[in-house]
């Protein structure tokens, strides 16, 4: 990760999230795959998700599970219909990150932190001006 003058991480655009219907998501990540990403796949049992996440190459797709009508993704899907869901955006500190949202009218929509094998990971979905930013800090290598 490069640094900023003071020798602090600089944040960077890390991946972009669509939220993708649970009867496209499939054709979706064909298409993605013929272009060349190279996705891993995850359930997220306990927000009800399906992951499909090219972490090299800066995509995920997210859809709701079967009975996952209650998640935010879910919720997006039935308002907005398949699309751009988030940026996510890699921090040093992901609440530090979130603070600075606050001052300018950030709403938290969830936080998770996960561990990854011996990795752990942290992630601030909210809404900022109007954006959808996910703040993702970790320490897993890019």
């Amino acid at each position: 990760m490069e640094t900023t003058n003071d020798g602090s991480a600089a944040p960077r655009v890390h991946h972009v999230v669509y939220a993708v219907a649970p009867d496209r998501v499939d054709a979706a990540a064909d298409f993605f795959t013929e272009l060349g990403f190279k996705f891993s796949n995850f359930v997220l049992e306990d927000v009800g998700l399906r992951v499909k996440l090219d972490w090299d190459g800066g995509l995920e797709l997210v859809t709701p599970e079967p009975g996952g009508n209650d998640s935010s993704v879910a919720e997006f899907l039935r308002r907005a219909g398949d699309g751009v869901y988030s940026v996510a955006i890699r921090v040093p500190e992901a609440s530090a990150a979130e603070d600075v949202a606050r001052r300018y009218g950030a709403t938290t929509q969830y936080r998770q932190h996960r561990k990854v094998r011996t990795h752990s990971l942290d992630e601030i979905d909210l809404r900022v001006l109007g954006l959808p930013v996910t703040f993702l800090s970790t320490d897993l290598p890019d």
